[in-house]
């Protein structure tokens, strides 16, 4: 016969399966946090924090009668959200139920409210159907339900408002009062509740009935809930209840007609219930008394099973000491049971790891969460960290309050170990510790699809060392793998953004350059700058063992992510063909997959060298473009600089000023051009026209970003002798997205020196009105892209007026560009326009030619 299991050992298994199968449950005299934030009538703190409104007032009544005390947490909607999923709190009112909510949150039965959404508007916007919402402007509740309502209304109509998360319903309302949005998302409640607050009107628009509900922490709120839907359904089925009491106080829904319960029919089924349980009490006692029976029988085979298993399992107290461990945990801590019953973690663990416990177990006894959490921990009796996966959750006492926790532990450190070499060994090359071709490929395919959707540029380097068998066959392999770790070593070090670095195999490695331009031209000169700083870091010499050199070349044949859209093969095979095209050139170079790109790069070169040479053999000249006011009066002029190529004739600007950015050489030519500007403002000071007469400079962003630039201005004109006041530097949009503090600073300085500034291609770029605000500005330019079209498109005429009335606002003069027609300067001039610049007044020409220009026209 099996012994019987003893009464003691039988109620502690039964404790523990009831334990950690069972939800807290909740006392009835307990403080709920409430979520309170401002939604009125709905929800709202009252004057002492309480929660009021009408979801407020019903909670009241609910917790009166049930003896809760309600603990205010007053906070944000996106706020109160968050801590409602943290836990932090135990009711949310106001929570719309929906699918994707329902996965983090818990909602009971009864609806406490009913509402739908409703768009409000300004009087007399004549908004009556969804069709109006067209290219509207409209405000609503960021992470709210209704915007996924809306969505659906707009696609079913075929419609594009502009859509305006906000913070909070309030947020809404002022956003549509103080006209920044024309149409604003509201329930019908809160909207009606202030329309005349804030002058705003309903419209006929209505969508997304939905019903509100006190959500709860998902897998917390069975028992507060339950509650909750006692005395909703109780008070729903009374006109008279507190119920409507507050809908009629707060506005809210009246109730139907009652329909009288069924009292009679009720009270008999009650009956014939309690006859039902009584029978089935004699039942449950014999089956109470055979499962007592089973449990003891099964007890011994419980204790086996728990001295045996492998894994750790403990419980604690609130004080964070052991009241229960199994055999497996006393192995692993070197000590008895009777050692561990009472100890802490601080008997046996150094500071750091007691740290990393005790948060996890603080989140479990002071919050009730359930954790699952990766450990590594090192017993005070042992040096080897172990890798422990444990799960930990609250133990609670019949009142619902946490009373300690239970842990399960399993050591999970072989595995790891052999994970980590796995992968190592998978995604790394042994020999260099580089990534090896796999890793290559899952990167490379990752990089082509994020490059893809918006027109980025990328590239892969082939590279190939060259005469690298000849070193392997006269010094060995040995030599040649110490090669192969120094150059592995080398490319670590390459100062290159976004890029990744990898042994293809054998004496072959790639690179892969991503956030590249999506211009053509300029991703060219970004991967020809690589590929420059890669060959010079391979050519020069290798330390390698025994006080061994080694000095090598690499070739390098380059593949754009354009020349293979997402195939990687393809495109490592177009890198790799390129590279034997670069060793049939004669090595220690490069190539590109495609001939003009190949070209391209050459003939940028080759214009790189002619710009060095033309800025010390003078072959620059600066032409001038007058600007003209609406009675013809010179105004002004733009100083142009202009290449005279002593073989190509003169050359376009379009073609050099590109390059001389990139290479650097923009700010000896920019110093070039500033110091022949102010030269001529001298030499025109006894001018009898152009004495007075500003001259305009353009100046690149990396001359405005040159910590020197002030300095250099200043020391111009001192040298010079110019007058500050007729020096006009032009400044472009694209200037203002970076160091837009530290270009401010920089033209405050020289504006106090008397020099002016002007916005050029003003409407190409980006400007923030808040900051157009701040700059020292005298002049905006209308870009001539908006003026050759100004007859054609309506589009450019309205960009026009637009800039023309932002100037006059801000007090500034405004000029256009490429003016080429008298029905364009009629044009501009209708749209207020008092400044023009173009062929139709003066091509650009040099100093002599503009003088006798002035002198014919006197």
């Amino acid at each position: 016969m099996r012994k019987p299991l003893s009464t003691p050992m039988l109620r502690y298994v039964m404790l523990l399966a009831v334990t950690l199968s069972s939800a807290c449950m909740a006392t009835p005299d307990r403080v709920v946090r409430v979520g309170v934030y401002e939604n009125e009538p709905k929800i709202m703190p009252a004057a002492d924090g309480r929660p009021s409104g009408l979801l407020g007032d019903l909670l009241q009544a609910i917790a009166e009668r049930e003896g809760w005390q309600l603990e205010p947490v007053q906070c944000e909607w996106q706020r109160c959200l968050s801590l409602l999923s943290q836990g932090d709190i135990d009711l949310m009112p106001d929570v719309a139920s929906s699918p994707a909510r329902q996965e983090l949150y818990d909602f009971h039965q009864v609806p406490a409210l009913h509402s739908w959404s409703q768009l409000f508007s300004r009087p007399g916007s004549n908004i009556h159907s969804p069709l109006d919402l067209d290219r509207k402007r409209v405000a609503i509740l960021a992470d709210g339900v209704q915007h996924e309502y809306l969505q659906q209304l707009m696609d079913g109509f075929d419609i594009s408002p502009r859509i305006m998360p906000v913070s909070t319903l309030q947020e809404t309302l002022q956003e549509l009062q103080q006209g920044y949005v024309d149409l604003a998302v509201s329930n019908h409640l809160y909207g009606n509740y202030h329309a005349a607050e804030y002058g705003i009107i309903p419209t006929s628009i209505v969508f997304q009935p939905s019903r509100l509900y006190y959500a709860a922490p998902l897998g917390k709120g069975y028992e507060l809930q339950s509650r909750i839907d006692y005395w909703l359904q109780r008070w729903r089925d009374d006109a008279n209840s507190p119920y409507y009491n507050l809908m009629k106080r707060w506005g809210g829904e009246t109730p139907a007609a009652l329909v009288p319960p069924a009292l009679v029919w009720g009270l008999s089924v009650s009956a014939l219930l309690l006859l039902l349980a009584l029978a089935f009490v004699w039942l449950l006692q014999r089956q109470v008394r055979a499962r007592t029976r089973a449990l003891e029988a099964n007890e011994a085979h419980l204790n086996d099973i728990l001295s045996n298993i492998q894994a750790f399992i403990y419980h604690k107290g609130r004080d964070y000491r052991y009241e229960y461990v199994n055999a497996a945990l006393c192995r692993f801590l070197g000590r008895t049971e009777e050692q561990l019953t009472g100890a802490s973690d601080a008997d046996f663990f150094d500071q750091d790891t007691l740290q990393d416990i005790r948060q996890a177990d603080r989140q479990v006894i002071e919050q009730g969460k359930r954790v699952v959490v990766e450990e590594v921990i090192t017993p005070v009796n042992s040096t080897e960290p172990r890798v422990l996966m444990t799960v930990k959750m609250p133990l609670c006492d019949a009142k619902g309050r946490v009373r300690g926790l239970c842990g399960v532990s399993t050591d999970i450190t072989e595995q790891r170990k052999h994970q980590q070499q796995l992968h190592q060994l998978s995604h790394f090359d042994p020999l260099t510790g580089l990534p090896n071709r796999r890793q290559l490929q899952e990167r490379l395919k990752v990089a082509l699809m994020a490059a893809e959707p918006n027109g980025q540029e990328g590239a892969i380097l082939f590279i190939d060392l060259d005469n690298f068998r000849d070193l392997n066959d006269d010094q060995g392999h040995e030599v040649g793998d110490q090669l192969l770790q120094a150059v592995a070593a080398r490319l670590n070090q390459l100062p290159l953004e976004h890029f990744m670095q990898a042994r293809f195999g054998g004496d072959e490695f790639i690179l892969l350059l991503e956030g590249l331009s999506p211009f053509r031209d300029r991703a060219l000169m970004q991967v020809e700058q690589h590929v420059n700083t890669t060959l010079l870091a391979l050519s020069e010499p290798f330390e390698l063992s025994d006080g061994n050199t080694h000095t090598g070349t690499a070739s390098i044949g380059v593949a754009m992510f354009s020349d293979a859209p997402g195939d990687i093969r393809e495109l490592i095979k177009k890198a790799e063909l390129a590279m034997y095209a670069a060793k049939s050139a004669g090595r220690s170079g490069f190539s590109f997959f495609d001939p003009s790109m190949q070209a391209q790069v050459r003939l940028r070169a080759e214009l790189e060298a002619g710009l060095r040479r033309g800025l010390e053999q003078d072959e620059f000249r600066l032409w001038y473009q007058p600007q003209f006011n609406l009675e013809g009066k010179l105004i002004g002029m733009e100083a142009l600089v202009r290449w005279q190529h002593p073989e190509q004739g003169m050359v376009s600007p379009a073609d050099f000023i590109p390059v001389a950015e990139t290479s650097g050489l923009i700010l000896p030519l920019g110093r070039w051009i500033l110091r022949t500007a102010c030269e001529q403002l001298v030499a025109w000071q006894q001018h009898p026209v152009l004495a007075n007469v500003r001259i305009a400079v353009n100046i690149s962003a990396r001359q405005m970003q040159d910590e020197g630039f002030v300095s250099e201005v200043c020391s111009i004109l001192d040298q010079t002798g110019a007058d500050a006041c007729a020096l006009e530097l032009e400044l472009t949009e694209s200037m203002l997205v970076q160091s837009i503090e530290q270009t401010i600073d920089k033209m405050q300085v020289l504006r106090q020196r008397g020099v002016h500034f002007a916005l050029d291609d003003f409407g190409t770029g980006y400007s923030s009105m808040s900051y157009l605000k701040r700059l020292p500005l005298d002049k905006l330019k209308i870009d001539q892209s908006f003026v050759r079209d100004l007859m054609t498109d309506p589009n450019d005429a309205a960009i026009i007026r637009t800039i023309v009335a932002l100037g006059q606002s801000l007090d500034l003069s405004v000029v256009a560009e490429g003016v080429e027609t008298n029905e364009q300067r009629q044009a501009l001039v209708m749209s207020g326009c008092q400044g023009f610049q173009g062929y139709l007044y003066s091509r650009p020409g040099s100093a002599q030619e503009l003088e006798r220009s002035i002198h014919g026209q006197r």
